[in-house]
């Protein structure tokens, strides 16, 4: 839990700023965490990953795919052969960001349930 401070340097917040623009920058956006969740399930063929998320297109999955990799997250593995097969799989890097997925999966479901309350 991190600890609430009520006076930062200038430099702390510069510091914190940056932090949080580059974990956004590498997990952010719609489908990055949609799409390392759905490899988690055990999805790791393209089509697969496609249908394991709603309304993801083809051409979004293949780019989140593409940071994902350049991010370490993931591991994509050409099977030669007939058919070529494709398959990503998540880095043990990946594995850094099981804190912060249990904490939006606790705050998602407290944050609907505080939206639902609210329109009772």
């Amino acid at each position: 839990m991190v600890k609430e401070e009520k006076h930062l340097t200038a430099q702390e917040c510069t510091k914190r700023l940056t932090a949080v623009g580059d974990a956004l920058y590498a997990i952010g956006g719609k489908w990055k965490l949609r799409v390392i969740i759905a490899l988690r399930e055990g999805n790791s063929r393209f089509n697969e990953i496609q249908r394991a998320i709603d309304g993801i297109s083809a051409k979004v999955l293949a780019s989140e795919l593409k940071d994902l990799e350049l991010n370490g997250f993931i591991k994509r593995t050409v099977h030669t052969g007939t058919p070529v097969i494709v398959e990503y799989e998540l880095t043990p890097y990946a594995d850094t960001l099981n804190d912060v997925l249990t904490a939006l999966f606790a705050w998602g479901a407290a944050h609907r349930e505080h939206i639902k309350a609210g329109l009772r």
